[in-house]
């Protein structure tokens, strides 16, 4: 099963692996005209109902398939309206082929005829809202009709995450969608279609395993600002740490910034607190009274960890006395969010939390948490997923290839260079994480953050070679976090 919004991630991330729209329209298009094939004889009537995105590319594409068949293409709109170049050629092809084609400028314009299958193709996965004209018009004339209907990827007015009809049409009678009798969908089921009363197949259109395996600039997609959004909206974040180190806490917020948070504070000892807020005017800085968080601490931080949406919890916090008694205190009464790092990491597998953690180990850490590697990365992958259910939190797991699990998703991360391997990346990591947590799922956080930080860290060394350090990441996060 994929969802809609996983399922565009995955068609970007072929395409950056150089399998473009167009070999995969190729494939589709193919597939649905097997599909037809299947379905009635050749010399067949086959009415195509088009709609002007990649959804109607994948029939016109059918209809070159069909030559045994006498097909129809209708499209709904103008041609030069169709949305995508790669659905515009393949338009264009069917007037060189000599295909039969109609356009529909007005609802009040389709003429189906009398086909002997009807081909939906008007509009694809992630649609939302109820069918406008000319589609819920055309969608009358297909259930209306007498012929089967094959709809490509999904019926037309169907959410195929839930199977529900789109949208709310209360305002304008009764809901429309198109009730097909077959649908072929692509490189893997829909969640919703299981709801219909419809046979489906699945067919294979040349997607690689690794488009869904490795993070990729699909992963990016959905990642956006609400124009409208206000301060704090975006995320605050809380960072927790400082005391023997004052770089690493400075790293983690000022990366959480550079990755989209609105607001990042930093609670850390007041003997380090002018350090700190020195590195950067952006952070707020709340002081804790001493030279190390410890126990005595616990009532501040929780007090401030309630008015944010994660806590980083780990850099720069050290190992001294109480600090570990801090952590597996304030774990094991917090309920958010939270990023766990450096010396935190060793505390979380005997901690009773309900909170939803996202830890970050080096993959020696990981065995000191308890944990297994290999050098394999496919075993490795398998090991951190079992780990991540054993415990129930999500893992990041740093190395050559980081390994992302929640213990039941995995997910691979080639993003990054040995140039990293300098001190301080794994709190920009850290913080980088810890910004994307604020507004998306623990597990596409930890995917995203690792495919954006080794993408600042690449952009590093294309600039400095491997005498990057940490703080050339910082400025490159927002050129990271663009979909390119």
């Amino acid at each position: 099963m994929i969802t809609t919004d996983r399922m565009a991630a995955v068609d970007a991330n072929a395409a950056a692996l150089g399998v473009s729209q167009k070999q995969l329209m190729e494939s589709a298009g193919n597939a649905v005209a097997r599909e037809v094939r299947d379905a009635v004889d050749p010399g067949a009537s086959v009415a195509l109902v088009c709609g002007r995105g990649n959804n109607g590319g994948d029939a016109f594409v059918a209809a070159r398939f069909l030559s045994a068949y006498d097909v129809t293409v209708h499209l709904l709109g103008r041609p030069e309206s169709i949305q995508t170049d790669v659905a515009r050629e393949n338009w264009e092809a069917l007037d060189a082929a000599e295909i039969p084609t109609e356009t529909v400028g007005d609802a009040a314009d389709i003429a189906l005829g009398d086909p002997d299958l009807v081909v939906d193709a008007m509009l694809g996965s992630g649609v939302t809202g109820a069918l406008r004209e000319p589609e819920r018009t055309a969608a009358r004339h297909m259930n209306g009709s007498d012929a089967p209907i094959v709809a490509v990827d999904v019926p037309s007015g169907i959410d195929a995450d839930t199977g529900e009809p789109t949208g709310d049409d209360r305002d304008r009678g009764a809901v429309v969608a198109v009730d097909a009798d077959r649908v072929v969908t692509f490189h893997d089921e829909k969640p919703g279609l299981g709801e219909l009363d419809t046979a489906v197949t699945v067919a294979d259109i040349g997607i690689p395993a690794a488009a869904e395996r490795f993070t990729g600039p699909g992963d990016l997609l959905g990642i956006a600002r609400d124009p409208n959004s206000h301060k704090g909206e975006n995320g605050e974040v809380l960072v927790v740490g400082g005391g023997p180190y004052t770089g690493a806490p400075s790293l983690s917020a000022r990366a959480a910034l550079r990755t989209g948070a609105d607001l990042v504070r930093v609670a850390c000892p007041e003997s380090v607190a002018r350090e700190i807020q020195g590195y950067s005017a952006d952070l707020i800085v709340r002081e804790l009274p001493g030279d190390r968080i410890g126990p005595n601490h616990l009532s501040r931080v929780r007090s401030l960890a309630a008015d944010n949406d994660v806590v980083v919890l780990g850099p720069g916090l050290g190992s001294g006395d109480g600090t570990a008694d801090f952590v597996r205190e304030f774990l094991a009464d917090y309920d958010g969010r939270a990023v766990v790092d450096a010396d935190a990491l060793r505390t979380v597998p005997a901690v009773d939390t309900d909170a939803e953690l996202i830890c970050t180990p080096h993959q020696g850490e990981l065995v000191g948490m308890g944990g297994e590697t290999a050098t394999d990365p496919n075993e490795r992958a398998a090991l951190v997923r079992s780990f991540a259910a054993d415990i129930g939190h999500t893992m990041l797991v740093k190395g050559a290839y980081d390994v992302i699990a929640d213990g039941e998703e995995v997910r691979l991360n080639r993003t990054g260079n040995p140039g990293m391997t300098v001190g301080g990346t794994g709190d920009i990591l850290a913080g980088t994480v810890g910004a994307l947590a604020a507004t998306t799922t623990s597990f596409r956080a930890a995917a995203i953050g690792a495919y954006v930080a080794g993408g600042a860290g690449d952009l590093a060394a294309a600039e400095n070679g491997y005498g990057l350090v940490a703080t050339d990441l910082i400025d490159l996060l927002p050129q990271a976090m663009r979909n390119e």
